[in-house]
């Protein structure tokens, strides 16, 4: 087994119910995926993974159906599964205007009707991802790339609307954009834009909660849209090499 897989078996509880199993595996491939330690268009295998994690192939292969249902790996007839390539800008920006008509309305009805538990929550989201704003390594950015997917879920679960939550999970806009390049400056700007979030959405402030949320997506698409430019200009220099 790899360094890698046995970190992961270590991680995976004996004795859970196969439910649960399925859902730990779910969980470790996609912390791998947001890593880069899967990398886009490799292949995965179930009997490849099932010897990594140190599980039957059940839970392997029920985490894989419900990654492909959600479109984060697809299936190869008779070769197991791939990853898919990075995410397209034409993607990208397809997404992004899609969380520009939900997420700042899911941040005003939040600040309108989250509980004090669910703010509290909020805020333990963000001291979280603060002890992980420091930390260098693929691995460190891909958890903390999960904690950011985790606290714009949360938001639009305090929102109390199931069908911009459902919406949003959907799209998986975090998975792809932190697979897609590694910043601790991303990190640092992502970070204090989650605080005014949060922040106007604990004073009870439904404006500026949907103002913060709608400048956060706003300048996460600018950063973002730097690294499309990046790789574009790349391809361009190869091609005339």
């Amino acid at each position: 087994m790899s360094a890698r897989g046995s970190r992961a078996a270590a991680a995976m509880s004996p004795g859970r119910s196969a439910g649960r199993l399925a859902d730990e595996v779910y969980d470790t491939l996609l912390g791998q995926l947001m890593s880069l330690r899967i990398e886009p268009e490799s292949r995965v295998t179930i009997d490849v993974l099932a010897r990594e994690l140190g599980v039957s192939q059940t839970p392997i292969r029920d985490a894989l159906n419900r990654m492909e249902a959600e479109g984060l790996v697809v299936r190869v007839p008779h070769a197991g599964y791939r990853i898919p390539p990075q995410i397209t800008r034409r993607r990208f920006e397809d997404m992004l205007e899609v969380r520009l008509l939900l997420e700042p309305a899911a941040a005003r009805r939040s600040a309108e009707r989250a509980s004090p538990e669910q703010v509290a929550g909020l805020r333990r989201m963000l001291r979280e991802m603060a002890e992980l704003e420091g930390s260098k390594g693929v691995m460190a950015y891909g958890a903390f790339g999960l904690r950011d997917a985790a606290f714009h879920d949360l938001v639009a679960l305090s929102a109390d609307n199931q069908v911009i939550r459902e919406t949003l999970a959907r799209l998986h806009s975090h998975v792809h954009l932190f697979r897609l390049h590694r910043d601790a400056q991303v990190t640092h700007l992502a970070m204090a834009e989650h605080e005014q979030v949060v922040a106007a959405i604990a004073a009870r402030d439904p404006d500026a909660a949907a103002y913060a949320m709608r400048r956060h997506i706003l300048r996460s698409g600018d950063r973002f849209r730097r690294v499309f430019d990046e790789i574009e200009a790349a391809h361009a220099a190869a091609v005339k090499a």
